[in-house]
């Protein structure tokens, strides 16, 4: 009897585990378009985010569809837009903050498994079965002038993305939000991790340009504009913005 019930464990833990790389197959094949919900959480407790949370409307964010689907047509993806949006309902809790970079790897397996069943157990309905989650936490920048990197998994395909509630930062909390939505779908960073400068050539939306500086655009998973080879500038808006060809292989909108 024991090793019969072991036996249905081993097999209901595989066959999860297969399902699981089939949808995540599924996913990057782009056979429909993806439908992300954007759940906004007041990070700080503060009226300022809370005031912000309560003006946003779902046009606010037709700048990302609209970006995902002028990258796409580079690229002769099959979907006029291959991302949808759909704003949802305030989250009253903070998802779970990730360790250190520096953390065991014990702490950060657990961090994962924390935060996916956060993810689990807060996703309010928003009228249409979803491909991915990302949490949008709102910050007073009177309170804090620097935020904590976002962070996103590939693995229950959730985000977890630090913006500023403020008008003026509208576009480029647009840009932080791209870049961890495609950390869910398996896309890497493009920016050394010490220095936070682009890396060449990967991390470049020119990088046959001559003259090479300065760049006038970002690539997403690098986020800065090089002006030189020691010195960038954050994006603006999602219009200095591209999908450059090493992010759109991982994402499966190349072959």
């Amino acid at each position: 009897m024991i090793k019969t019930v072991r036996i249905f464990f081993w097999v209901v833990v595989v066959s999860a585990a297969l399902l699981q790389l089939w949808q995540e197959y599924e996913v990057l094949q782009w056979r429909h378009p993806l439908k992300v919900a954007l759940y906004p959480v007041n990070a700080d407790g503060s009226a300022t985010s809370a005031a912000y949370i309560a003006s946003l409307r779902a046009e606010d964010f037709e700048q990302l569809a609209a970006f995902f689907s002028r990258e796409a047509a580079k690229y002769q993806l099959p979907l006029r837009r291959p991302i949808t949006f759909y704003l949802g309902p305030e989250i009253h809790e903070v998802p779970p903050a990730p360790p250190a970079v520096s953390a065991p790897l014990h702490e950060i397996i657990l961090w994962s498994l924390q935060f996916r069943w956060f993810g689990w157990r807060h996703q309010p309905e928003v009228g249409v079965p979803l491909d991915i989650k990302l949490y949008l936490l709102y910050h007073d920048p009177a309170r804090q002038r620097h935020l904590r990197h976002s962070t996103a998994l590939h693995k229950g395909r959730i985000g977890r993305v630090n913006l500023f509630a403020e008008n003026s930062q509208h576009s480029v909390n647009a840009v932080i939000v791209a870049h961890e939505l495609l950390h869910t779908l398996s896309a890497t960073d493009k920016y050394d991790l010490n220095t936070h400068q682009p890396q060449f050539p990967q991390g470049y939306a020119e990088p046959y340009a001559q003259p090479l500086y300065p760049q006038s655009m970002a690539e997403l998973m690098a986020g800065q504009i090089p002006q030189s080879t020691q010195t960038s500038r954050m994006a603006k808006s999602l219009d200095e913005v591209v999908i450059g060809r090493p992010t759109a292989r991982e994402i499966g909108w190349l072959h």
